[in-house]
């Protein structure tokens, strides 16, 4: 590989506020303050974990540049509409986000709705585009639209949301969690595969047992975080879990206990990646950041 991990990092993060800039109405066309809103929350900001994950997929398949930046875009506006969602006075009712103001916050809760539909809809049609043969784009628009909807990320959340107050079991707390968390983790690695090639059973096996490890090391390493870390480190309110009285694998298992889990699943999703040789480097690279990051 040409550069190091760090370095690809920064490159594909760089690349993405292009992507990103690229795909979302200017905000000098009607409406305008909708559209200056939309990338008010999409742009300059988060660690653009999915976006990596596409990338990391699509080099190891060969996807052409184009459709790499498209499934990497289109993910990721659909992981900022759910979080400009999320934020909002009837979800997590949140005031800081990526280190700055929410959306609901800095304009208000009618426009923050609207950029969260505005978000989605535009996701599906840059997934859409591009010159990648037809079949091949439905696959990924079903991908990313199960994984959104109520049996992904959507499902997940409204079991979030009841199960505030409530003692859940550990399965039931990895069910939420593959879903609101898991499913759309998962779908960045697939979509990035899928702008490469067709895969075969095998690949789509160790691809989606790969993302299955890491969607729920990510959700429990955002429970570490939350319990340890403070705001000014996360770019987010911490301690909102404990204090809205959710339940967590912290809470479930124990700090000790957590951390054990999760560099178990580290360990899962570099073993689901064997079949891919050196070739998987990159995922295997984004399995460690996402088991061992800060924030």
């Amino acid at each position: 590989m040409s550069i190091d991990f760090a370095g690809w990092c920064k490159q594909v993060q760089s690349d993405m506020e292009q992507v990103l800039d690229r795909h979302l109405p200017p905000p000098s066309q009607v409406p305008a303050r909708l559209h200056e809103a939309m990338r008010y929350a999409a742009l300059d900001g988060g660690k653009r974990v999915r976006p990596l994950l596409a990338f990391a997929a699509g080099e190891l398949f060969d996807a052409p540049r184009d459709a790499i930046e498209r499934a990497a875009a289109a993910v990721e506006m659909i992981h900022v509409y759910s979080l400009v969602h999320d934020d909002m006075p009837c979800m997590d009712d949140d005031d800081l986000r990526r280190g700055k103001p929410t959306v609901h916050r800095c304009y208000d809760e009618a426009t923050a709705l609207l950029v969260g539909d505005a978000l989605q809809a535009q996701a599906f049609e840059v997934l859409a585009g591009g010159e990648l043969e037809a079949a091949r784009r439905v696959a990924m628009l079903a991908q990313l639209a199960r994984a959104a909807g109520s049996l992904g990320m959507c499902g997940g959340q409204a079991i979030d949301l009841d199960s505030v107050g409530v003692a859940l079991s550990l399965s039931e707390l990895e069910q939420m969690h593959r879903l609101k968390t898991g499913a759309l983790l998962q779908a960045a690695v697939m979509l990035g595969a899928l702008a490469g090639k067709t895969l075969q059973p095998t690949e789509h096996a160790a691809l989606a047992a790969y993302a299955k490890a890491i969607g729920l090391a990510f959700q429990v390493v955002d429970d570490i975080l939350d319990a340890t870390a403070d705001s000014a480190t996360l770019g987010k309110t911490a301690g909102k879990d404990a204090a809205n009285n959710k339940p967590t694998y912290v809470s479930l298992l124990g700090l000790a206990e957590s951390l054990a889990l999760a560099e178990k699943l580290r360990q899962d999703a570099h073993e689901a990646l064997l079949p891919f040789g050196r070739g998987a480097e990159r995922l295997r690279e984004l399995a460690d950041l996402i088991v061992q990051r800060k924030t």
